[in-house]
């Protein structure tokens, strides 16, 4: 069964459960699977180095997954408008897939958790794209037929699945993120297919 990439890095829990909804989504697909990944935290002494594996979660992503899969989803909480620093170390580190082309021909989506509705969640968005189309991804997001993209009052943005964790950092998504999630996915996981074939 085609693996669609669903890969993360998340530390108060809400990126990871938006991944979890667009796993669900991908899984609403005949013949599609997701494969859940997590990137590891980095250190600021470089003498840290994280555990081969998390002590919870998704195992860290490998290279065999992204030649493996035929899609992914790409997701990272924002910070200052931008995606956490060990998620762009980890795109910082695909030189040797981008020169093999490794994801050339690719759907990829991606998505975000914010503090505030306005903490920048479009802008992490959209940054998260540019290293995906240098890799020659086809960008797929939530088109407005999706009912669910012109009445939240939560995340949920055309650019990708997004959450708003509020004050109080509540990583449960509501009703319409966790639609408009798993829309993505299942959006995704059909491109993917037929891209595929």
């Amino acid at each position: 069964m085609p693996d669609i990439l669903v890969l993360y890095y998340s530390r108060g829990g809400s990126v990871a459960r938006l991944a979890r909804q667009i796993a669900r989504g991908i899984g609403e697909v005949d013949g599609m699977a997701a494969r859940l990944r997590s990137v590891p935290p980095v250190a600021p002494v470089t003498q840290t180095a994280s555990p081969p594996e998390p002590e919870d979660g998704a195992p860290y992503v490998q290279a065999a997954d992204l030649e493996e899969c035929i899609g992914l989803a790409i997701g990272s909480p924002t910070r200052f408008g931008n995606m956490a620093a060990p998620m762009k170390h980890w795109f910082d580190g695909l030189g040797a897939q981008w020169a093999s082309g490794t994801l050339v021909g690719k759907p990829a989506a991606v998505f975000t958790s914010t503090a505030t509705m306005h903490g920048g969640q479009e802008s992490t968005l959209l940054g998260m794209q540019v290293p995906l189309l240098h890799h020659g991804c086809v960008i797929v997001g939530i088109p407005y037929t999706e009912p669910a993209l012109s009445s939240t009052r939560t995340g949920g943005t055309p650019y990708g699945a997004s959450h708003v964790a509020g004050g109080k950092d509540d990583p449960q998504p509501s009703d319409d993120e966790a639609t408009l999630a798993r829309a993505l996915g299942r959006r995704l996981a059909t491109l993917a297919g037929k891209l595929a074939a």
